[in-house]
């Protein structure tokens, strides 16, 4: 894989759909130009998630996106509809691996290192880029959420750990850019009382 020094930037949002469709279709030549058409986007997305840690995090953001990726390109049963479905997609995987990561972390010592949450913390989680948030903690939260209102909690999880904006955060879950603002600002507030309350 790329350098950080060698990374090409992110392919246009059109080629990265149809490189998607392709590789979908079955195109042996288009898993290979995947790659470098998303490997920028994906490095941002996997830097943000890493600042969101805290200062004693030992996975690197390099190795988020390539373990990341190795999952991606083993969903075969996804039928990739679009650019922001793709990077919604390796959200939910970023997630999972930085709790499974922190989890490990955490099991040597009951309780060990982890931080707790406050209420500053729940407005960092879901509305600055630079938090330190305990991510087992948030995930937890998210995933309380998602039985009161799945929605929500996709939505948190597409704005918080891939970093979409309103309109990518609309398309990747096909509701209207008023929908998303709505429903993360109900998200935001649930998540605030949540984690202030842990």
């Amino acid at each position: 894989m790329a350098t950080p020094s060698e990374r090409p930037p992110s392919a246009p949002p059109s080629d990265v759909t149809q490189l998607l469709l392709a590789w979908h279709g079955g195109d042996p030549k288009a898993e290979e130009q995947l790659l470098p058409a998303i490997y920028a986007e994906l490095h941002r997305q996997a830097a943000r998630a890493m600042r969101r840690e805290g200062e004693d995090h030992t996975l690197q953001a390099t190795a988020l996106v390539h373990e990341a990726y190795l999952r991606l390109v083993d969903q075969n049963r996804v039928e990739w509809r679009s650019r922001a479905h793709f990077f919604g997609v390796a959200a939910q995987i970023m997630r999972r691996i930085l709790v499974d990561h922190a989890r490990g972390r955490h099991a040597t010592k009951r309780g060990g290192g982890m931080r707790p949450v406050t209420l500053g913390d729940a407005d960092a989680a879901v509305g600055a880029p630079d938090s330190g948030v305990d991510v087992l903690a948030l995930h937890e939260a998210l995933e309380a959420l998602a039985v009161l209102d799945p929605l929500q909690s996709r939505l948190v999880e597409l704005r918080y750990f891939s970093g979409l904006n309103i309109e990518e955060t609309a398309e990747a879950l096909d509701i209207s850019p008023a929908t998303v603002k709505r429903e993360w600002s109900i998200a935001r507030a649930w998540l605030r009382r949540e984690l202030g309350s842990a």
